[in-house]
C-alpha cells in the first residue's frame, strides 16, 4: 500500500526542515533535527513493524525518549525555542499516556492533536535555525 499524498508532503517538509537545520543551524538546532527525524523514522518503523497491542506503549517511550534528549539538549544550550519544544513534546507525551491509561481507540483529535504538535517542533527547529543563522551573519 502506498502512502498518500500527504504524508509524502509531510515527509518532505520535515527532510527539508532537517536539512536546513543542518547545513544553517548551530549545534543545538543541529542536535534537536537530528532527534526529531530519529523519532520520525522510529515512528514509521513500530507502525510497520509491530503488532498493535503493543505500538502505544513503544510510542509512549519514544516520546518519553525525544522529551529527555530535548529537555537535556534545552539544558545544555538554554536556548528559547529549545525550551518551547520540551513543552509541546511534554503535551504530545501527555496525549499518548492518556490515550493508553484510557484504552482508547486513536480517534480524530488525537490526529489533529499529535499533527499540530509535530509540526510544531518543526516550526521551533525552523525558528531557531533561522535565529542561529541570522545571529551568526550579523557576527553576535
Amino acid at each position: 500500500m502506498f502512502p498518500s499524498a500527504s504524508v509524502i508532503l509531510g515527509l518532505l517538509i520535515f527532510v527539508l526542515v532537517c536539512v536546513f537545520a543542518w547545513v544553517k543551524g548551530g549545534a543545538a538546532e543541529r542536535a534537536a533535527a537530528t532527534l526529531i527525524l530519529f523519532s520520525i523514522l522510529a515512528n514509521f518503523a513500530i507502525h510497520a513493524f509491530t503488532p498493535k497491542e503493543t505500538q502505544s506503549f513503544l510510542l509512549l517511550g519514544l516520546d518519553g525518549f525525544l522529551a529527555a534528549s530535548l529537555l537535556l539538549l534545552a539544558l545544555r544550550y538554554a536556548s528559547f525555542w529549545l525550551g518551547g519544544a520540551v513543552m509541546l513534546q511534554a503535551v504530545q507525551f501527555s496525549l499518548h499516556a492518556y490515550y493508553l491509561v484510557t484504552e482508547m481507540r486513536h480517534d480524530r483529535n488525537y490526529a489533529v492533536v499529535n499533527n499540530l504538535v509535530t509540526y510544531g517542533l518543526l516550526l521551533l527547529i525552523l525558528l531557531g535555525t533561522v535565529r542561529a543563522w541570522r545571529s551568526r551573519k550579523s557576527g553576535k
